[in-house]
């Protein structure tokens, strides 16, 4: 079911006070919803609003790809496509699946969407590791040179690692459940971080960034923590680059 915001959009280059604007499609795929738009990739800004569709119960690789394949036929996007998945990725095939279906593990995600698009060109890639780098491009780690780790908080905690602007894929350093005591349980997950990689930064995502002037000064690690700048929209940023000649995959 498709809700609120959508535009119909073209794909491609577009000329704007004479100058061409890059354009890019992202769609971020989430334990509750699939989320996708166009992405000026100057910017990192998303043109017209977002389409999103709730995520299938059971989350199960066909059903999450006939999802994504809504939202992306809601705008008539052709173009290169960027997916983001909840878990690991390499080259492609899934994993982990933590939030979605088991039957995701081993599946070839690039197949089953661009299955969905008529063998439409498919990048997939970590969520945060999506949210990571639209953080870095456009956000709060922009011209931060050194470790730059993004954790996103949710009900569980991902993470993005990037140095000095090139991210490092898949890593899984928020194996943690939040609970009520969660600003004591994250500041425990930011010093075991920062004894073993030592980052010269922490950004703050997912939802709970909106609010981060209630909780970042309760936290107790050594290393600066900021909260994102891209909020919800970080990982279709995202995932719209990494589909792009902007970000080596």
């Amino acid at each position: 079911m498709t809700s609120t915001d959508s535009t119909t959009d073209t794909p491609g280059a577009h000329t704007v006070a004479g100058t061409p604007q890059r354009r890019g499609f992202g769609v971020d795929v989430g334990g509750s919803g699939i989320k996708g738009g166009i992405v000026d990739l100057d910017t990192g800004m998303l043109i017209g609003e977002r389409i999103k569709v709730f995520t299938p119960q059971p989350a199960t690789p066909s059903a999450v790809a006939k999802g994504i394949a809504e939202v992306v036929n809601g705008f008539g996007w052709t173009g290169p496509l960027g997916v983001t998945y909840p878990g690991v990725v390499t080259h492609g095939v899934v994993q982990t699946a933590a939030n979605v279906d088991k039957s995701w593990i081993g599946t070839n995600a690039r197949d089953v969407i661009g299955a969905e698009l008529d063998g439409q060109d498919v990048t997939v890639l970590n969520d945060a590791d999506a949210a990571g780098l639209a953080e870095q491009h456009y956000g709060a780690g922009k011209d931060k040179p050194g470790v730059v780790v993004l954790l996103t908080f949710g009900t569980g905690i991902g993470s993005a690692l990037i140095h000095n602007g090139t991210l490092i894929p898949n890593t899984e350093f928020g194996h943690l459940e939040v609970d009520e005591k969660w600003a004591k349980q994250v500041t425990r997950v930011l010093v075991a971080i920062e004894n073993a990689i030592w980052p010269d930064l922490f950004i703050a995502g997912g939802g709970i960034s909106r609010k981060a002037d209630k909780w970042l000064p309760l936290l107790e690690n050594r290393t600066p923590v900021v909260a994102a700048a891209l909020q919800n929209t970080a990982g279709i940023v995202g995932a719209a680059m990494a589909a792009t000649s902007d970000v080596t995959h």
